[in-house]
This record gives C-alpha cells, structure tokens and sequence, in this order.
C-alpha cells in the first residue's frame, strides 16, 4: 500500500517539510560560501601579498556593477534589505516571498562579497532561506500560519548553516522574525536548524567559524565590560542612524548608474585607506582574536600612525566609523550584502579599541583588559545593539567561537548595551523603518493582529451610491430598494463627495412638494473621517477611537469611493486572525 503526503497529519507533514527546508538552507549557504571563496581566489590572485594597489580601487567596483546589472536586466526585483523584506512578507504578503529569492541573493550577494563590497552574506542567505520556506510551504498549500513556521524554519536554517550555529538560528527566528512562537512551532525549528548545521559541517567542517583560544574570564574585569556595552550602545545607535540616513541621502540619486559610480569611487578610496574593509573583514577578525598584529604597509601616514601606542586605537576607530559608509555605499550602489556580517565587524573593531584604550590609560596600574576577549564580547555587544536581538547575540557568538568560558562578560554586555539602546530607540535597524510606517509584527498579539488585517480586505460596497446632482425623489426611490441606513455621494467620476444619512432625511422622505426641489448636496454631510485603502489598520482604528464613528468611507489614493469599512467587521476579522496566530 503507497503512502501519499495527502495522508500525512498536518503536524506530521510540517516537520518533514521543516527537514526539507533545513537540507535546503544548509546547502544554500554552503554554496554561498564556496562562491564568495572561488571568487576571491579567482580575482585575488597574485595581490594577496600587495597591499594599496589598485585592486582596493577597482574590484568593488566591479562586483557592485555586475550585482547591479543581474538585478536590472535579469532578475527585476529589489532583493536588498533581506531580513527586513522577510518581516515584510509576514506582515504584509501572507509570508509569501517570490521563487527567484531562493537563488538570486546567493548569486548577486556572491559577486558583491568575493569583488571586495564590505557587506556580509547572511542577510542574503536569512532572505533565501526564507524564500526555500515560503515557497515550500506555498507548494503543498499550507496555511498562512504554516507557511510562516517553514518560513522561520528556512532563515533559522540559513543561519544555523552559515555560522555553524544551530541554537543561534532558533533564538534569532524566535527573537527577530516570528512574533508568536508556540511549543508546536518549536520542533520545526530546531529540526531544521539541526539539519542544516549537519550540512555544513560536513560541507565544510566543523571547526568553529572563529576559532580562538581566550583569557579565561577574570571578576576584575567586570567594570570594563560594563564600559565596553555602554560604548558599543552608543556605537549601535551611530551604526543605525548613520546607515538609514546615508541610504536616505544616496536615495535621491535617479540614476542608477550615476549612483553606482559614486558609490564605487567612494568605497574604493575607502579600502584603499582602510584594507580591513575589502569584503567581509573576517580575516582581520581572526588576527584580532587570536592576538595577531595587523600591519599596514605601504601607505606612509597609516604606517606611522601604527606605529604609536595611541595612533593604533585611533586607527581601528576609523575603521569603525569607516565601516558604516562603506557598509551603506556598497548596498546603494548595486550591491547586495546585508548588515549582520557588519555588525559583528563593527562589534569586534569596538571591542579592541576599548580595550587597547583601557590598557594604554591604564599601563603601570597592574590592571589591563584581556583584548581578545573584549574583541570577542565586542561582537555580541553590537549584535544586541544593533539588531535589538540579545540572545541571539549571546548564544551565537559563544557558538562560532567556541567561547563558553566567557558566557558571564557575554550576557552582561549583550545586556548593558541593549539597556542603552533602548533608551533611545525602541527599533532595531531591521525594524525601525517598517515600524515607522506600521507594518511591524511584535510578540504584542493585539498589535499584531492588527498589523495581519488590511484594511482592502475588509471593505464592502454594499451602499448603493447617489450622485450629487440626484433630486430628492430620486433620493426616495433609491431608499425603496434598499434597506442600508448610510449612503455615499459620488460625483460623475465616481470621486466621493460626501454621504446621506437615513436618520438625517427621514422627515423629508413624504415631502413630495420638495421632491424636485431639494438635491443630494443640500442633504448630504461630510464624513466623520476617511481612510484609504493603503493605511494600515493600526491608523484606521485611531481614526475610529477619535471619532467615534461606526463606519467610515474608504478612497484610493485618486480620491475614488471603494466602498466603507465597519467596526463591527473588524472585530470580526480580528476575532478571526487571533485564533489563526493563537493556536498551538
């Protein structure tokens, strides 16, 4: 007797597909990583041993043109912003993500990394996970809330495959992606997370993605890591604040092609000056955690400035604050990379200055900071700044270390520079754009389900319409074929002029004298309020508890009737969205 999937529980087919979705994220970014390796070795030939030379200047370049044009003529989709398009899909697009998403961030994010864009891959590989999910889930006709579970499955894969990092792909589904994980929910999770993680390791071993031997963790040295998350909060709102702003600048340029030029120049010059930013930075970060020096050679005035004790903290520092321009130029200028590579970059520059600065302040007191360390907790510091996501933070950069010993300076300054963050910013930089415009899910179930309902779904054009010139009479025989009480005035454009109410003109209805006297615009009122059909329900409901009003009018945004919407059937469909994202 064949078994079908048909005859397959729910429950029972959602985990096989979780198993499905963790294979395919796991392979996904092992070949993301084998294409960012092949395409360095590729073009770096012969320059590794050469630093300043004109590859800094050119190779950028090139790859943000070629991502460029693969998004333009080829792929015609804006895939940039992967995490944040993702939290889109949910809220906005029923998880529903296009089919091309499932290669074309593997493929432009490859030929933007391995050219030298100072971007990381997993952004693009959280995208493609999640695009292997949502088309998965859409395949065997799952429901919306299935569809996001397999959705939350692939980006956890995806991260669980790209750092080795399985418990670290669950926390940042749960704590950035999913507003309402259930214990049913879990199992998919950690079955895909586990799954993809069996497939990098044995695609590409499984030695730690930042291997390093550290200092084991001191008492003395809590007040310096409680410095380092103040600094690294500080340094999270500058990361955020001074990418969204300099995206918003770079925005205003029409022409694409203008702005990958500008944008090219800019980052060149960039890692000309700064070498650290060529590509992902990882292997600057290796040197810092395993108490390597890194050199500059080649450039007099950067030489020198190595050269003495103070130059080097100062030196990183522009690197950091370096990092964000370059981060922001390369995604502008065609690339495509996201910010979490970024973020641990920016976290682990951070780490090292503090504690290089501490130790110079401090030299001949006996006490010093543990530089390794602090770059390593520097990473985690950022990360729970920067995403908002502190146990991400904790537990993935104890996982790509292997730092275990250091979870008490892990948690302390994942939770201090959270603390100062949140002080000023409710958002993290994958949210506080989509927040802004009321898109956002949050773990808050009433904001949520809100956030689910559109307000286009929930209009109805029951109300028969009156034209404004109409006479009375004609008022009355459109009132004798229908029993609504409200009724929409429309001119001969169907453009909304106002309304008629049934209780405002009863004591005209038996008035046949003004029958061919009185007109629709000497009977109709303005509206209470009016919605457009593009507002987001959390705006709809303010305008309802402002007004007090039962129904109101719903435009397009040409100023067309589309019909009204009702409080009651909100609450209908409220009632039935929280039992959807409520069910265990």
């Amino acid at each position: 007797m064949r078994l079908s999937i048909k005859h397959i529980s729910e429950r029972n087919k959602l985990l096989l597909l979780s198993l499905a979705v963790g294979l395919g994220s796991g392979f996904a970014s092992v070949a993301l990583t084998w294409l960012i390796r092949a395409i360095k070795v590729f073009i770096n030939e012969g320059f590794a041993a050469q630093p300043y030379n004109w590859q800094f200047l050119v190779f950028p370049g090139i790859g943000m043109f070629l991502s460029l044009m693969l998004l333009h003529f080829v792929i015609k989709d804006d895939i940039g912003h992967g995490v944040t398009k993702v939290l889109l899909a949910i809220s906005r697009n029923d998880s529903r993500i296009k089919p091309h998403n499932m290669w074309s961030s593997v493929l432009t994010s490859a030929l933007t990394i391995g050219f030298g864009g100072s971007v990381g891959a997993e952004a693009p590989i959280v995208y493609t996970g999640a695009a292997i999910g949502s088309n998965i889930g859409k395949r065997f006709n799952l429901s919306y809330r299935d569809v996001t579970i397999l959705l939350g499955c692939g980006a956890a894969g995806a991260v669980a495959g790209i750092f080795k990092a399985p418990l670290a792909g669950v926390l940042f589904t749960i704590e950035i992606l999913l507003f309402n994980v259930s214990m049913s929910s879990m199992l998919p999770l950690l079955i895909s997370t586990i799954s993809a993680t069996v497939v990098s390791y044995l695609c590409l071993g499984q030695t730690p993605v930042f291997a390093c031997t550290l200092t084991p963790f001191a008492m003395v040295n809590l007040p310096f890591y409680i410095i380092l998350g103040v600094v690294a909060g500080f340094g999270a709102l500058y990361f955020t604040n001074g990418t969204l702003a300099l995206e918003d600048k770079l925005s205003k340029f029409s022409n694409r092609y203008v702005k990958c030029i500008l944008c090219a120049f800019g980052l060149g010059l960039l890692i000309f000056l700064f070498p650290p930013l060529y590509g992902e930075g990882y292997d600057s970060l290796g040197a810092l955690l395993n108490a390597s020096e890194i050199t500059i050679e080649g450039h007099s005035f950067l030489s020198h400035m190595m050269d003495s004790p103070w130059g080097v903290p100062v030196f990183f520092a522009m690197i950091f604050f370096a990092k964000v321009i370059a981060m922001t130029l390369t995604n502008a200028g065609g690339g495509v990379g996201g910010t979490f590579g970024p973020t641990l970059f920016a976290g682990a520059i951070l780490g090292f200055v503090v504690a290089r600065t501490l130790n110079l302040a401090l030299a001949g007191t006996g006490y010093s900071a543990p530089e390794q360390n602090f770059v390593l907790v520097g990473m985690a510091a950022m990360m729970s700044a920067v995403m908002q996501a502190p146990m991400t933070a904790i537990f993935l950069i104890a996982e790509i270390s292997g730092g275990y010993g250091l979870f008490i300076p892990l948690i302390l300054t994942s939770t201090v520079s959270y603390g100062t963050v949140r002080i000023f910013d409710r958002y993290s930089i994958y949210t506080k754009r989509i927040a802004q415009r009321g898109e956002l899910l949050t773990h808050d179930n009433d904001q949520s389900v809100l956030t689910l309902l559109k307000t286009s779904d929930l209009i109805r054009d029951k109300y028969p319409r009156m034209h404004i010139d109409d006479d009375l009479g004609m008022v009355v025989r459109t009132l004798s074929n229908s029993d609504a009480q409200v009724f929409p005035v429309v001119d001969e454009n169907n453009h909304y002029q106002g309304m008629v109410e049934l209780a405002n003109i009863r004591k005209y209805l038996l008035r046949t004298d003004l029958y061919k006297k009185m007109y629709v615009h000497n009977l109709m009122t303005d509206a209470p309020s009016i919605v457009h059909d593009t507002d987001s329900m959390m705006s709809v409901m303010a305008e309802f508890d402002r007004t007090g009003a039962w129904r109101l009018p719903v435009l397009d945004s040409e100023g067309v009737y589309l019909g009204f919407i009702s409080r009651s059937r909100i609450l209908t469909a409220y009632r039935e969205e929280l039992k959807v994202i409520s069910q265990d």
